[in-house]
């Protein structure tokens, strides 16, 4: 089983607008809305490539169900620790000059009991996981050290992957992590600093493990990802294809990648599932998983060189 912790669910609203006219009434011309969380995106991207997943964080009274029943939906079993309030709402403003206004929500601030419950439900899952993803943000009332007592109630016998910047991802070092899943920018931030070529690149990674990471995945957007443990390293060029969205890309290769871990995969083969998941997401339209299909095409025309 792959165990995925989502603390910070959220629902993104897109609506587009002829014209976006601060202080007058403005009609809409079209509106979606999309299930947002990291570890509930990796949990589905988990199950459509035929493993076992099982979610679980935090959740909100009073429209938690519209979670539940996209899960339902996917097969994707869970159980929450439910908070009162409302999963927050980020909206997506976009004109007719393709430009992007966005308001996001900050959401209900969570007790000290609540997330003592999580990790509660989390020491007792990860128990029966081969795998835990922690991955996301954090809510209110909920800081930064808070990775690392996530990570530390994680049961010794699960392997532990984190995809989290700054702080978090820090704290969640400290207790050491099997695999974290930065991207270039989130690298830059998290290390407070530009990193300019392959060779400092590699650095930076090396960084991660000093740390406390065991194998670092460092997605490089279109341009693939890049896997190294500090003795072996990998690249993997995606392929160029139409890139329709970039949401959820991120998760898709956490899940190839926790599925190729738990299989005890070389690393090869764990960067190139990683990067064929998220190049399948990036080309799939409204949605922020990918589809089998489209994985096993991308995957049959990668190559991964070593470093």
């Amino acid at each position: 089983m792959i165990l995925t912790v989502c603390m910070s669910p959220c629902t993104d609203v897109t609506v587009e607008l002829d014209a976006l006219k601060v202080g007058k009434t403005n009609v809409v011309k079209s509106k979606t809305l999309s299930l947002g969380g990291k570890a509930l995106n990796v949990a589905i991207g988990v199950k459509r490539l035929g493993g076992e997943p099982f979610a679980t964080g935090l959740m909100y009274n009073e429209n938690g169900y519209i979670f539940e029943n996209a899960l339902d939906k996917e097969g994707v079993p869970f159980t929450f620790v439910w908070s009162k309030g409302r999963v927050r709402e980020n909206y997506k403003f976009i004109d007719n000059r393709s430009m992007l206004t966005e308001v996001n929500d900050i959401g209900e601030e969570v007790s000290k009991e609540k997330a003592e419950e999580v990790l509660s439900m989390v020491r007792m899952l990860s128990a029966r996981s081969d795998i835990t993803v922690l991955s996301g943000g954090l809510p209110r009332g909920v800081d930064a050290a808070y990775y690392g007592k996530l990570a530390q109630a994680v049961d010794p016998k699960s392997m532990k992957i984190v995809d989290a910047q700054g702080a978090r991802l820090f704290s969640a070092l400290g207790q050491g992590v099997d695999l974290v899943k930065p991207n270039l920018d989130e690298l830059e931030n998290t290390l407070g600093r530009h990193v300019s070529d392959k060779e400092d690149m590699l650095a930076a990674c090396y960084e991660l493990l000093d740390r406390g990471a065991k194998r670092v995945l460092l997605s490089l957007g279109k341009q693939g990802a890049v896997l190294t443990d500090g003795t072996h390293s990998f690249y993997c060029k995606s392929v160029n294809v139409a890139v329709n969205s970039t949401v959820g890309a991120g998760d898709g290769m956490v899940a190839a990648a926790a599925l190729k871990l738990q299989e005890g995969a070389p690393l090869s083969e764990i960067l190139r599932a990683g990067v064929a998941a998220g190049t399948a997401t990036v080309m799939t339209v409204g949605k922020v998983s990918f589809t089998k299909e489209k994985y096993d095409e991308v995957l049959t025309n990668l190559r991964v060189i070593e470093l």
